[in-house]
């Protein structure tokens, strides 16, 4: 019985923590080129801050066998790019207004999110 109250309040603390203290790997595109991992289920890094008017290059290596990690999608940019098993594949920006606009695969399993600021 300790052994099962112990398990519920463990998985209570990573509960709280994934909601509430989990804070994503961000990047920033200060070289003009992001390199994006995909595997195990999520974008690392998942965030990604650019500036307006600044072209951008995320480059996306698929390391995920899953067919839901085969594509990458950004509906705000009309984007829907096929990402090969173990190749690099380039995609190319120039976010032309500052706002928050998600990526995902194409089931929306896979998450992640362009930050877009303004010139500072």
């Amino acid at each position: 019985m300790l052994v099962i109250n112990f398990l519920g309040l463990l998985l209570i603390i990573l509960i709280a923590w994934w909601f509430w203290f989990y804070k994503p790997e961000e990047a920033s595109a200060e070289e003009g080129v992001i390199n994006i991992i995909v595997e195990n289920g999520i974008y690392q890094p998942s965030h990604i801050r650019v500036t307006v008017g600044e072209p951008v290059t995320l480059s996306f290596l698929r390391k995920d066998a899953s067919p839901c990690a085969a594509t990458v999608v950004f509906d705000d940019f009309d984007i829907s790019q096929e990402l090969p098993l173990n190749k690099a594949t380039n995609i190319s920006l120039l976010p032309s207004a500052p706002g928050n606009y998600a990526f995902t695969c194409q089931m929306q399993m896979y998450r992640g999110e362009l930050v877009v600021e303004a010139k500072k």
